[in-house]
């Protein structure tokens, strides 16, 4: 109400000059209290009931999926696998990485999205595990394992490679025989999903004969000037565009001086 004279000086209220002896919230303004007003100077849970969020100033933490932005988390990474290649059997494959727990899920995902689960995983340490796998479909696969606290990582890429290896035609044993100073050619054979290349990685061919990698025809003109006939031993290697080898063994015979016959083709005749 008005009053009249001069105006009274300030007084800090507390409860004994309130008529109810009670300071209730609609008797205190907005953001009229601040922790220089609580007792102990401490704003704790006890104080205060439920807080707006227009109330909270500074960063949040957001919620992203299972995890919070900008709280530490403990993801598991991969940096290589090994063998990148494999057939469509069960076949074990070593992961390296970190922050393995035990014991992860681990999953190999096409490109299509098709999930396969490994078949058995074993946690060799916190930085390896080695998993057995059957992936029955060719093709390229990312990678994805699962602790069990739910954090995970996938591949950046497809790390892994599912391909038919080389299988061989030609039987392996003797390719047949070369006659004394006349050519000779001898054609081993396999197939794969993708090209083949041959190579020899043991033994020795006859004086003046030498392998095609791209066709695998081992020919030439038979050199040695020898006087017995031999058999010359060696090993051939199939490799596809995955990396992937088969090996075969094989022999090629010189013909011995003491038959005789026209020698047009190379071959032993008597």
């Amino acid at each position: 109400m008005p009053f009249i004279g001069p105006k009274p000086a300030d007084t800090v209220l507390d409860t004994t000059l309130i008529g109810d002896g009670t300071v209730t919230t609609a008797k205190i303004a907005d953001s009229a209290i601040t922790s220089a007003k609580v007792a102990d100077g401490t704003i704790v849970d006890a104080d205060v009931g439920n807080v707006a969020a227009s109330k909270l100033t500074g960063a949040l933490p957001a919620i992203d999926g299972s995890a919070l932005t900008g709280v530490a988390e403990t993801k598991p990474t991969i940096s290589n696998i090994s063998p990148s290649t494999i057939t469509n059997s069960q076949t074990q494959i070593v992961i390296t990485g970190t922050n393995f727990q035990v014991t992860p899920n681990v999953e190999f995902i096409s490109s299509t999205g098709t999930i396969i689960f490994a078949d058995t995983i074993t946690r060799n340490s916190a930085t390896q595990l080695t998993v057995n796998a059957t992936l029955t479909t060719d093709g390229t696969y990312f990678i994805r394992i699962e602790n069990p606290n739910g954090l995970a990582v996938r591949s950046s890429t497809a790390l892994l490679s599912v391909s038919d290896a080389p299988t061989w035609s030609t039987a392996s044993g003797s390719l047949g025989d070369v006659y004394f100073t006349l050519s000779g050619s001898f054609t081993v054979s396999a197939s794969s999903d993708s090209t083949i290349t041959y190579s020899k990685t043991s033994g020795t061919f006859p004086s003046g004969l030498s392998l095609n990698t791209s066709t695998g025809v081992i020919s030439g003109t038979e050199n040695s000037g020898s006087s017995s006939a031999t058999t010359f031993n060696f090993t051939i290697r199939a490799t596809d565009a995955e990396n992937q080898t088969a090996d075969r063994a094989f022999s090629i015979n010189t013909a011995n001086p003491n038959y005789f016959g026209d020698g047009s083709d190379g071959s032993l005749s008597t």
